[in-house]
């Protein structure tokens, strides 16, 4: 394909040339990789932003990620990169997400402290590449899917270690005993601090896109969000105050009121919701709607930038107005507002931290209660003396867990 080298094909371990199949493209692979591989099952039953439990019409993690590799799949090929590159990123960009989302992710971070914490897109790398089983290094060490290069460099959001970001970012996208790995795929990477491919920007706006969206879609649908709320002064100017401080800082009140005003006076996002098929039917052109506005702002953007022709890897970076920024930072607020900071959520975030530092403890105590392939590489690190490898195999047990297996496992434990 045009904007690829072999460079960018290259895989972290060679593979025998007999087990490819000539008609079969190298990041048509990738994508099968991830596609048939555990981790993306696992997101099934793990929660987007509200539990998977609760609601058959609400997302989940699997959902959601088919959702973004759908939107960023369309737009990466109309801007000349790989729709299987792109796709493969948007599909696994979550699948180092523990129980529970970022509540989760926030309490393993804690837990893990002392080894270097717990960041969902480190360890979408150390899944990718350790974690999940397809091929292995002649020493016997795991080399995970071993994806190629174009395509582990899209699925990394955050290409730094802790502590390093280019910006103001807790987020990081590897951990200290994923250095060889990371180095190995930002080989050819231009020599700027947090640069991204362009394929990895196209699966990060895709997401962004994705979830601003639907989660108010699913808001609404679930009965969290009342549209009607959304016209309420007070409540315009939470969700402003939100949008400032989580998700745009330096973007002011005025724009970011300014952008809700715009959306509101779209027509496009419902007045009321009584979950009747004309109402669904509205929700849904909400939800095409906006999605098309910020997938082909984004698109006409960087082609005015860059031009025309074929755009991948390092050739070009995507151009997000300030205007759609804000919007998508508002339709952000409006599910952090109403949804995540209510009271009932809240409560339920406590209770799901106490079941993930519980779980540790549980892994910790009892290493036989462990998944074989977690319980294997504890026992090595243990035969090693290395207690941050110890401590580290059991906090990738708990973060392969569904938010449905750890309930479970955390029921059965306590009674």
């Amino acid at each position: 394909m045009v904007g690829y080298t072999p460079h960018d094909r290259e895989r972290w371990v060679s593979e025998d040339p007999a087990l490819k199949r000539l008609d079969r493209d190298d990041f048509a692979r990738d994508r099968g990789r991830v596609i048939h591989s555990a981790g993306l099952r696992r997101l099934s039953a793990t929660t987007q932003v509200v539990s998977p439990d609760s609601d058959d019409f609400v997302r989940n993690r699997l959902t959601h990620s088919l959702e973004v590799a759908q939107i960023g799949r369309e737009f990466g090929a109309a801007l000349g990169c790989s729709a299987d590159v792109v796709d493969t990123a948007c599909l696994a960009h979550d699948i180092g997400h523990p129980p529970f989302g970022h509540n989760g992710e926030s309490a393993l971070d804690t837990l893990a402290a002392d080894i270097g914490g717990f960041e969902g897109n480190a360890q979408t790398l150390r899944v990718l590449t350790r974690l999940e089983a397809k091929r292995s290094h002649a020493d016997g060490r795991s080399a995970g899917l071993n994806l190629t290069r174009a395509s582990l460099d899209a699925a990394t959001k955050y290409p730094w270690s802790r502590g390093e970001a280019p910006h103001a970012t807790h987020k990081f996208g590897v951990y200290p005993d994923d250095v060889e790995v990371f180095a190995w795929l930002r080989d050819g990477a231009p020599d700027e601090p947090g640069r991204r491919c362009l394929e990895a920007q196209v699966m990060d706006w895709a997401d962004d896109v994705a979830y601003c969206v639907h989660d108010v879609e699913d808001g609404i649908a679930s009965g969290r969000i009342d549209p009607a709320a959304l016209r309420s002064t007070v409540e315009k100017s939470a969700v402003v105050q939100v949008a400032r401080e989580s998700y745009a800082a330096d973007l002011s009140d005025d724009e970011l009121a300014a952008a809700l005003e715009r959306l509101l006076a779209s027509g496009w996002v419902p007045e009321s919701h009584d979950g009747s098929r004309a109402d669904l039917a509205a929700l849904k052109d909400m939800t095409s709607r906006l999605i098309g506005r910020f997938v082909s702002t984004v698109e006409q953007s960087t082609r005015a930038e860059h031009g025309g022709g074929v755009l991948t890897r390092y050739a070009a970076d995507l151009v997000v107005p300030d205007n759609v920024r804000a919007e998508t930072a508002v339709l952000k607020a409006t599910a952090a507002h109403f949804v995540m900071r209510s009271t009932e959520r809240r409560d339920l975030m406590d209770h799901q931290r106490t079941v993930v530092g519980e779980l540790l403890r549980h892994f910790l105590d009892r290493p036989e209660a462990m998944d074989p392939l977690h319980r294997l590489a504890r026992q090595e690190a243990l035969s090693a003396g290395d207690e941050a490898a110890q401590l580290r195999a059991v906090v990738d047990q708990v973060a392969s867990l569904s938010d449905v297996r750890a309930l479970t496992l955390h029921a059965s434990i306590t009674g």
